[in-house]
């Protein structure tokens, strides 16, 4: 028992000597203050401090989406007030949901809502590939000047205002003087009224869109191609793999992160779409599925002053959209990808 004891003891000495130099240790690296406390800092004043230059870059993009994001939210205010423009906002009378009890009840809501899925619908089935082929078919250019030459014209569409693109899409469906309908003709086929057709509408629609947002969709994709590990591709070379094989089992694999992402988004804005490419294409041939909901808002809003009705609609299709981001992001979290949170 005497022998365990003194073993006990000295163990104990030893455990006491461990913590007494770790104390010295920590005492040394923090340096007291003048109250007598240590020097420690939270983890979100160290992560401020190391990278105060980062976040001061992003203030500028703080301040955009305050300015043009938040504080319009103010003016739903009036989907749920007789809003009157003399009174203000806050003087103006509660409808009891009114506004939105009249959207429902629209003769042309539903038609709108159609149209704008439909387009919505056919633009990310045909229009979300493109840049992805566009920039795996890039990426296999090995010649840069030719590589440059390209991408320079195919970002150039997206700089084009949609009043230019809509003049030169007309120009050149022209029944009469359009370079497209003059091929057909010459061919020997009559000639195709592309805008007064509905389903060529829908088509030229699609197409022009593709056609603006390929080559500027690229960019993303190419940039993300720029992570994969070269050590990869040079595998593969060895294996003997076709560059289709090395395309579909590195590059895709390398840049589905960003895909998954950019899906995600599109899937959010599937009820929203933007006023100036239907409005520049349309016509009163084909209102049947070129009015949507930018270009109804606008007519009811801006034309006839219902500023209340058109506040309701902009509510409710901020609303279906979150819900539909906040639902993909869920299912790419549950399929095993990386969603946006």
């Amino acid at each position: 028992m005497g022998h365990e004891g003194k073993r006990l003891r000295n163990t104990d000495q030893f455990q006491q000597k461990v913590v007494n130099a770790m104390e010295s240790q920590a005492a040394k690296l923090s340096p007291p203050l003048p109250d007598g406390g240590t020097a420690r800092q939270g983890p979100v004043k160290k992560e401020l401090k190391k990278n105060y230059d980062l976040y001061i870059m992003l203030i500028p993009g703080f301040l955009f989406f305050f300015v043009f994001a938040y504080i319009p939210m103010f003016g739903l205010l009036v989907a749920f007030k007789d809003y009157n423009i003399f009174q203000g906002v806050f003087a103006s009378d509660w409808n009891s949901f009114q506004h939105f009890k009249d959207m429902v009840n629209m003769p042309d809501f539903y038609k709108i809502i159609r149209n704008t899925l439909m387009l919505n619908l056919l633009g990310l089935l045909f229009g979300f590939p493109a840049p992805i082929l566009l920039a795996l078919l890039l990426n296999e250019v090995r010649n840069k000047y030719f590589k440059r030459i390209s991408q320079s014209l195919l970002y150039l569409p997206h700089f084009m205002s949609w009043v230019v693109m809509g003049g030169i899409i007309y120009a050149l469906l022209s029944p009469k003087f359009g370079v497209v309908n003059q091929l057909i003709q010459w061919i020997g086929f009559d000639p195709v009224y592309f805008m007064g057709s509905s389903n060529w509408w829908v088509v030229v629609y699609v197409a022009s869109g593709i056609w603006a947002g390929a080559g500027w969709g690229t960019i993303i994709y190419l940039a993300s191609m720029t992570t994969i590990d070269p050590s990869l591709y040079e595998a593969a070379n060895i294996d003997g793999a076709s560059r289709l094989k090395k395309a579909m089992h590195i590059t895709i694999p390398g840049i589905m992160p960003t895909i998954v992402i950019l899906l995600i988004l599109e899937i959010g804005n599937m009820v929203s779409i933007g006023f100036e490419r239907p409005f520049a294409l349309m016509n009163p041939v084909v209102m049947d599925v070129a009015d949507v909901i930018s270009t109804f808002v606008y007519d009811l809003g801006i034309m006839q002053g219902s500023f209340g009705l058109t506040a309701a609609i902009g509510m409710v299709q901020s609303v279906v959209n979150l819900v539909l981001i906040l639902g993909a992001n869920y299912l790419a979290r549950a399929m095993g990808r990386e969603g946006l949170w």
